[in-house]
């Protein structure tokens, strides 16, 4: 569901998936990027952060806007955090600008009934994650107030499943989706668990 169209919109292929909220470290040195950085900053404008997968470039990427400059080296190079705001589909490349930009659609979800078994779900799985990875019990109110692009932004999963998530144009389904991965985490997190503590104790590790 489109939620608007945009021209010259500037576009930075990399081999990362952002998600709206995530934040995100970025090194700039090729030219063309610092120009586009500079762009985006006069502006304040966003860019797009897409996918380039081993297969090419994947349409559907998350607008990005600079949320912090950390450092400015003498030959122009750029570390900077940008910051995740909205998933966008790219409906057309363009070629006249100094850096990669296109025609870009933003995305909207489609109108859905919230389902709050499924928040409580993946909000009760995310914590049982953040404790069991971190030694950290999160806060009720740190928690009720994710959704489920903010929860997944701070797990390190594979891109194929945070394109996944950007992909998928219901919340509700998202957090269905964010549930599994999230369980899914905590099984393996149980098993290098007990993977570790029998190895302490024979040096094998046995199944079953």
């Amino acid at each position: 569901m489109s939620g608007g169209l945009a021209s010259g919109f500037p576009l930075f292929p990399l081999q990362l998936v952002a998600l709206p909220s995530e934040v995100v470290p970025l090194h700039i040195f090729e030219e063309r990027y610092k120009t586009m950085v500079a762009d985006c900053m006069a502006r304040d404008g966003e860019f797009g952060i897409v996918w380039l997968a081993d297969d090419g470039l994947h349409d559907v990427g998350c607008a990005c806007r600079i949320d912090r400059v950390l450092e400015r080296f003498d030959d122009g190079r750029i570390n900077l955090l940008a910051r995740g705001t909205r998933p966008v589909r790219i409906v057309e490349r363009q070629r006249d600008l100094a850096y990669p930009a296109g025609i870009v659609e933003f995305l909207s979800d489609l109108p859905e009934e919230p389902r709050t078994d499924l928040l409580e779900a993946a909000q009760a799985a995310y914590a049982d994650l953040v404790r069991k990875a971190t030694d950290h019990t999160p806060e009720s109110a740190e928690i009720t107030s994710l959704d489920a692009y903010a929860m997944a932004a701070t797990v390190d999963f594979g891109l194929e499943a945070k394109q996944g998530l950007l992909a998928l144009r219901s919340e509700n389904a998202r957090l269905q989706l964010v549930t599994r991965l999230f369980r899914a985490a905590l099984k393996r997190l149980d098993f290098v668990d007990l993977a570790q503590a029998r190895a302490k104790s024979n040096g094998k590790v046995r199944f079953g």
